[in-house]
């Protein structure tokens, strides 16, 4: 049996370690083979992924661990907010080692700092900085379970609300016939939260049982999936192929960074506008898109997440590097929807 398994679940003492800003442990992990999108460079995902995995890990590490709180009280441990901003691309192979220190406990939330670092021709230089921010959920099917400790049950929420702490929802306008899918102009739901007139593409679908977690709800991750398709999505909607830039320019979307905000409990099925509004162009080289997730519920649109990614362009310059690039006028006016009807 796993030996993590086998202690007793949560000692109070190592608890208050836990949340000790002075307590920094340091965890090397590989990059999963699936995130090599780019020659051998891992894609943010992945990068996200392993920051996830590593603040985990921590709290494995001093007896909090994940499956025994669930099993044994009936606690879901949850990722509510991943904020990253990735410095030099991490590449397949990489051993990465990977910092985390606590930083606060706030409105019964535990938010961690991690930094990665990674071996460039001998030196150790930093790959990516960021927070991500735990909380523990009592599910709402639980009966049966035992009482969690006491010392656990300050973070302790009946249910994911963070709403109160963000303006929601965002104030862009909103073309119907801009939109993919299931969307189309006489979707009356979306005119909730935006108005004709701007630059944003929606999304519309419903929520798959591989995106969740703990039976029913979605994940973190999920939101991180969706983030990257929707932005794949946004290209094809511009007329834009990624693989015809790949093919014809040797041009490939690369992420800066990218941050994601869990509000509300999203579950399994429900139907899901994710709205991808561009924010600003800087420089002509890297541009930020704002991403609002919403569901359906009783005739209403229910803000679930938020977030916000930047992208740029780079260009192949050999099996090992690539370069960024400056758009032309072509990805400015796909960015701007100039050709919009």
């Amino acid at each position: 049996m796993n030996k993590l398994l086998e202690a007793e679940v949560i000692d109070s003492k190592v608890f208050e370690t836990l949340l000790s800003r002075d307590n920094v442990k340091t965890f090397q992990m590989y990059p999963r083979f699936e995130g090599c999108n780019i020659n051998t460079y891992i894609g943010f995902k992945h990068v996200m992924y392993l920051s996830e995995e590593a603040v985990i890990q921590y709290y494995r590490e001093h007896g909090v661990i994940p499956r025994r709180l669930y099993e044994d009280h009936g606690i879901c441990f949850d990722l509510v907010d991943h904020n990253i901003r990735i410095l030099h691309g991490l590449k397949l192979d990489d051993l990465v080692d990977i910092e985390v220190q606590p930083k606060k406990t706030e409105n019964k939330e535990m938010v961690f700092a991690f930094r990665m670092f990674v071996d460039r021709d001998g030196k150790k230089i930093k790959a990516a900085t960021g927070t991500i921010a735990v909380m523990f959920k009592q599910h709402d099917g639980v009966t049966d379970f035992e009482q969690a400790p006491d010392f656990v049950q300050p973070f302790i929420v009946s249910k994911l609300d963070r709403t109160g702490r963000f303006q929601a929802p965002r104030e862009p306008l909103f073309d119907p016939s801009a939109g993919r899918g299931e969307v189309n102009p006489d979707d009356s739901l979306i005119s909730q939260v935006y108005k004709p007139e701007d630059n944003v593409f929606v999304w519309k679908w419903h929520i798959p049982y591989i995106y969740c977690h703990y039976t029913k709800f979605m994940q973190m991750s999920g939101y991180v999936r969706i983030m990257e398709e929707v932005a794949d999505l946004f290209w094809a909607d511009r007329g834009i192929s990624i693989y015809t830039y790949l093919d014809t320019r040797q041009w490939i979307p690369v992420v800066p960074s990218a941050k994601i905000t869990m509000l509300q409990d999203a579950i399994m099925e429900e139907t899901i506008y994710t709205v991808f509004r561009m924010d600003y162009i800087f420089r002509e080289s890297t541009y930020t898109h704002i991403m609002d997730c919403y569901v359906e519920r009783d005739g209403n649109l229910v803000h679930v997440a938020t977030g916000e990614i930047s992208h740029g362009y780079a260009k192949n310059v050999s099996r090992k590097e690539w370069k960024l690039v400056t758009f032309d006028d072509v990805t400015m006016d796909a960015l701007n929807n100039v050709n919009k009807k």
